[in-house]
């Protein structure tokens, strides 16, 4: 088996599974930002959004340049926080004391224990704080990161593997896989209270559900599904309708997983897990906002709701919130302003005021 640790100098270690999960990342990226350039919009902002650079304080002059501080609260480092801390609440209600014994290690990352749920919460507190700030699209960008995330999640599993972790019960299912001795991260829940010696030899002697393949194969062919929708059926899908579908598929999916994850704390004596339940709230999130979307059920508001996606182009003053430096031309310009139809749209001159489109009217 490949060991979990790269390498290691003094107490710092690099990480298989940290390098996977921000390869993962960036190719999500990738891919939402070619997916969203595909919609007419501008692909720079899904790197705004991911790191998310917001300057404080008063800009402070020096000899060599100008400095402000800044904290980055993007969909990566807000969500990474929130990862941690799902963790930590989902292993304290399945009864580890650790983290009420010994509040430090909630901050001690490199242990080990993220969970993603935390970061989808936290990421998308972030992406609609910063969407708004920059003033892009909600429904634009949404649309855009949907496969995008499935594939990034299905990669960063691949670190599960290497870490010898979210196995399943044991099987005797030809695909099963045992888990190392020498590696493992996890020990089956049924042998926790076991000897070390019993342990071993029932991790040697016995096959187990890989659930981390499970859930990656899912992702990437709901993702590949999504992909191959937004394009067969382009011009009739509506806003926010891939969205919808990776809430739905990734529900199910995320649903249908937690059956084969016998470590995830229980709800009572009922068999069904906590993250049991918040991937099945996804999937029926999913699946109404598709009826509404498609006006099968009715709901207040939804009559204002978009048919079109809002593309703008970003002005001086909401690039200047994702950008450490802006410049004073940069600042005089003003931001111009079209929808994604498919006729193409003539820029004004900067010193002319934008003309309007006859559905803006």
């Amino acid at each position: 088996m490949i060991n979990p640790i790269i390498f290691s100098i003094g107490n710092f270690s690099l990480h298989w599974y940290g390098l996977i999960v921000m390869a993962g990342v960036i190719v999500g990226a990738l891919l939402a930002e070619r997916e969203l350039i595909r919609r007419g919009g501008n692909g720079d902002v899904i790197w705004d959004v991911l790191v998310g650079w917001v300057d404080i304080g008063p800009k402070m002059k020096f000899p060599f340049g100008t400095f402000q501080f800044g904290l980055p609260l993007g969909v990566l480092p807000l969500g990474i926080v929130g990862a941690r801390l799902w963790y930590v609440m989902n292993a304290t209600i399945g009864g580890n004391r650790i983290y009420m014994d010994n509040p430090s290690e909630i901050l001690r990352v490199w242990n080990g224990g993220l969970h993603i749920f935390g970061g989808f919460l936290f990421g998308a507190i972030s992406l609609f704080w910063l969407l708004r700030r920059y003033k892009v699209d909600l429904w634009l960008v949404l649309d855009s990161i949907g496969p995008a995330m499935l594939i990034g999640q299905g990669i960063g599993r691949l670190g599960n593997f290497v870490n010898q972790e979210l196995y399943g019960p044991a099987t005797t299912l030809p695909w099963g896989l045992k888990i190392s001795t020498r590696y493992s991260y996890q020990t089956p829940i049924e042998m926790r209270d076991q000897p070390i010696d019993a342990v071993i030899n029932y991790l040697e002697t016995t096959r187990f559900h890989p659930t981390f393949a499970y859930e990656m194969l899912w992702n990437f062919a709901a993702a590949g599904f999504l992909l191959w929708l937004s394009r067969r059926y382009e011009k009739e899908l509506k806003p926010g309708t891939m969205f919808a579908g990776w809430l739905l598929l990734a529900g199910i999916g995320r649903a249908w997983i937690e059956l084969f994850r016998p470590d995830q704390p229980k709800i009572a004596d009922t068999g069904i897990s906590y993250s049991m339940v918040v991937a099945a709230l996804m999937a029926v999130a999913g699946a109404i906002l598709l009826m509404i979307r498609y006006n099968a059920i009715n709901f207040p508001g939804a009559e204002n709701w978009e048919e079109e996606y809002q593309i703008e182009a970003l002005g001086a003053e909401a690039m200047a919130a994702g950008a450490a430096k802006v410049t004073s031309a940069m600042e005089d310009e003003a931001p111009v302003v079209k929808t994604a139809s498919r006729k193409k749209t003539k820029t004004e001159p900067p010193l002319r005021k934008p003309k309007t489109s006859r559905k803006e009217k």
